[in-house]
């Protein structure tokens, strides 16, 4: 794997020259893609270097067969380049020219044409090639210009995440804390509250006297005083009679005991209390 990287790195270099190299997830599957395209290109640049230098080789062996063959028309037949016409001159170096580039051996028809068709359809592969590897390159792109913006947005969501998470730690902790403290203070008011009631047992406390006896036994004095209330409303229709010395010292008697009996329970009620 770091060997396929370095390649890699190398290619993208010599490729971007002084450009910079775009930012790519580096992971197997792009490295494999890159990695694949380094190789099909360096064996182009083998390819090319090679057909160059056997050009070369057969430029100079043209030179030289060139060379000999003036010598031959020169020698045999009397004729230089100087005796011919400029546009002859002017064809012939071109017909030259074209068999050195083409790489035949002799300027007849039958050389030239199969020379050219070779050379065209090289020429057709080589293109096809180029614009498959620029598909794969702008594909490639496109992929590692998704990948680096679901890179920012993972980023982005786990820094979200990561200080909701100190915040919730926080709170933690501080309901934590609060836990603690009410934990506490439950546990000493729990002991205040049994060491107050062995206190009461110990000093033999009235149970009448407790807060719980003192509620019941002024909800039972309101009670008394709401039935005093009737008594003195049907004690009230005597009190305007005109006198009548027998019935009314009779019905006031009556009247007065019976609210002096009342009067008596609710003051001893009231002072127990």
């Amino acid at each position: 794997m770091c060997e396929k990287i370095n390649k890699v790195n190398s290619w993208l270099n010599s490729v971007f020259g002084d450009q910079k190299v775009p930012c790519f997830e580096v992971n197997t599957r792009t490295v494999d893609i890159l990695y694949h395209i380094a190789e099909s290109s360096e064996a182009r640049c083998r390819d090319t270097t090679l057909l160059i230098e056997d050009i070369k080789q057969k430029t100079s062996e043209y030179e030289a067969e060139g060379a000999h063959l003036r010598d031959v028309l020169l020698q045999g037949v009397g004729l230089s380049h100087t005796s011919l016409s400029k546009p002859t001159s002017d064809y012939l170096s071109a017909l030259v020219d074209t068999a050195m580039v083409l790489g035949i051996r002799d300027t007849s028809l039958s050389s030239f044409m199969p020379a050219v068709n070779s050379h065209t359809n090289e020429h057709l592969e080589a293109e096809k090639s180029s614009r498959r590897l620029e598909r794969d390159l702008r594909a490639i792109r496109k992929r590692l210009g998704t990948t680096l913006v679901l890179r920012a947005n993972i980023e982005e969501d786990t820094n979200k995440i990561a200080k909701s998470q100190a915040v919730e730690s926080a709170k933690a902790e501080e309901r934590l804390l609060n836990m603690d403290f009410v934990k506490a203070k439950a546990k000493q008011l729990g002991n205040r509250r049994e060491k107050a009631e062995a206190q009461l047992v110990s000093r033999n406390m009235d149970k009448s006297i407790t807060h719980k006896a003192i509620v019941q036994l002024s909800e039972e004095v309101t009670a008394l005083r709401q039935e005093i209330i009737p008594l003195k409303k049907k004690l009230q229709p005597y009190m305007d009679l005109s006198p009548s010395p027998s019935l009314a010292q009779v019905k006031i008697e009556e009247a007065k005991r019976e609210l002096a009996a009342i009067d008596a329970h609710l003051e001893t009620k009231v002072d127990f209390k």
